[in-house]
């Protein structure tokens, strides 16, 4: 594989790895429904030797499914998930309409497992060094750009000057008019504090 394809598969990765989180940030497929899923297929699953096979996917059994998964975890409760297992789930319910090279996709799905088993601290990094911002309060683009950013200025050997570049491309096409220059400065900042010299 070429260089320049290796970066073009970077580039797109990027681009589906940020998709991705921003869906998962916004709670559209996020460890909730991940759990949820899981429990009902479970519920399908044991009640399968029991059923033919024809009754195994009815609507029916998909309700008691979902009786036994309220009564399991508890009305309300968000039952204790993987963040890593539950990005994986949803990766793959978002990107099956993707249409990018192979490569891309393995490379956004390293990007959002490693962001979604580290979000903790990487909000903690980005909040540091984003003055006067608390990270909940930044626009959803701009916190999983900088996320994103942040694990790979803290988790990997890619250039400092590609990360950013990265991210201010991200922005640019994703964020705000002001979100460039936000990602740029912030990212900056922690790559002084985390590849220092």
């Amino acid at each position: 594989m070429s260089p320049e394809e290796a970066s073009g598969g970077r580039h797109a990765g990027r681009e589906v790895a940020l998709q991705v989180l921003y869906a998962i940030d916004l709670g559209e497929t996020g460890p909730r429904d991940a759990a949820h899923a899981r429990a009902v297929k479970a519920a399908e699953e044991a009640a399968a030797p029991l059923a033919p096979r024809a009754m195994r996917t009815s609507p029916r059994k998909r309700e008691t499914a979902l009786e036994v998964d309220a009564e399991e975890i508890g009305e309300g409760a968000v039952a204790e998930v993987d963040p890593v297992v539950a990005s994986g789930e949803a990766f793959d319910r978002i990107v099956e309409h993707f249409d990018v090279p192979k490569v891309a996709m393995e490379f956004a799905r390293t990007l959002v497992a490693g962001v979604a088993a580290r979000v903790a601290d990487l909000d903690a990094l980005v909040g540091q060094h984003a003055r006067n911002w608390r990270v909940e309060r930044m626009a959803a683009v701009d916190r999983n750009v900088l996320r994103l950013g942040a694990f790979e200025l803290r988790e990997t050997e890619t250039p400092v000057a590609v990360v950013i570049d990265e991210a201010v491309d991200l922005a640019r096409r994703f964020g705000s008019d002001t979100s460039p220059s936000f990602v740029n400065g912030v990212l900056d900042a922690i790559a002084r504090e985390l590849r220092a010299a």
